[in-house]
């Protein structure tokens, strides 16, 4: 008796082995491309990953590290990538390039961007960058909105000098007076400020009047058209990720530390920090973590449109859904 239980608890194992492998050989790839190398804006998603959210969904997400929105969105929009992070105003100037893209989900309701100088260099505010150098990535968000920046404080556009400096190079660059003026995300303020102390000078977009949307999620469009179901689980599964990152970032830390070397946990506690004034707003409280304000998505295309330039025009309502976040999924107002 025991012989025949025991064969036939064998047997049941195995098929629940074969059924757990089934299930995972049914996951269906999914890639997904960063903006640039991860940091604590990422940590949700590799927290998610971790946890095997993802898997649960039936998604086996690979994660590849960026090099600038542009790049993204322009991956995105071809089909080199399924997903991609990329600030809305970059992605809106690809879609009338031609890529093939649709917003699914905000990160950052408030822009990211900032410049920041030495004010022994005798910058006082931007009106002082005239003639001067500023140091970002070719592929950087700052720089192909400049444009935007200028007009709206008082600049010519093409008064200013661009520099190359990788994102990891920014600081040095700067520390060491090869530039004058970088730009970066407000993540890192709590790092330039501890490191230039009261010498630092800083401006952001959003006080200057150039509020516009920042990293959000994008789909390739084909892609969306063929796996709406896929799309959707992996919204869901994001946004709950990042809506736990809120609640408690120090698992979110832990995975997202175990995944990329090199990183500072208290930098990136710091950065979270930003991070979470970044992705608040009255949309993303009182709608849905994630959700686009339609008024303000046609006024960042409005922005584009009339400061850069849109190579083919289009409705801005096409640009982004709402359709696929949880509502009961909200940004904690404080």
């Amino acid at each position: 008796m025991k012989k025949l239980l025991s064969a036939a608890g064998a047997t049941a194992l195995l098929m629940a082995s074969a059924t757990g492998a089934s299930t995972a050989f049914a996951a269906d790839a999914m890639s997904l491309m960063l903006n640039w190398t991860p940091t604590a804006d990422h940590a949700p998603l590799y927290y998610a990953k971790a946890k095997g959210w993802y898997s649960e969904a039936g998604i086996d997400l690979n994660i590849e590290a960026g090099k600038g929105s542009a790049v993204s969105a322009q991956r995105v929009g071809t089909g080199g990538s399924d997903l991609g992070i990329s600030d809305l105003p970059t992605t809106i100037q690809a879609r009338g390039k031609g890529a093939d893209v649709k917003a699914v989900m905000v990160i950052y309701a408030n822009s990211p961007q900032g410049f920041y100088w030495l004010k022994s260099s005798g910058i006082k505010g931007p009106k002082d960058f005239a003639g001067r150098k500023i140091g970002n990535p070719p592929g950087d968000a700052a720089r192909l909105m400049w444009p935007a920046f200028a007009k709206k404080v008082g600049l010519d556009p093409a008064g200013v000098t661009f520099v190359n400096v990788s994102p990891q190079a920014k600081v040095a660059a700067l520390k060491s007076k090869s530039v004058d003026i970088i730009s970066d995300f407000y993540n890192e303020h709590d790092l330039k400020a501890r490191e230039f102390g009261a010498d630092l000078g800083f401006q952001s977009w959003r006080e200057a009047g150039v509020n516009v949307y920042g990293n959000s999620l994008i789909v390739n469009g084909p892609y969306l058209a063929k796996n709406p179901a896929q799309v959707k689980k992996f919204v869901a599964v994001t946004q709950r990720a990042y809506e736990a990152c809120v609640k408690d970032f120090e698992p979110c830390l832990q995975a997202l530390t175990a995944s990329v070397s090199g990183l500072s946990p208290d930098n990136q506690r710091d950065q979270w920090n930003r991070i979470k004034q970044l992705m608040r707003d009255d949309t993303t409280t009182k709608v849905a973590l994630g959700a686009f304000d339609a008024q303000r998505v046609k006024s960042d295309y409005e922005l584009v449109s009339s400061l850069i330039g849109i190579e083919k025009a289009y409705d801005p309502a096409t640009l982004f859904t709402n359709e696929f976040l949880d509502k009961g999924v909200r940004m904690a107002p404080n």
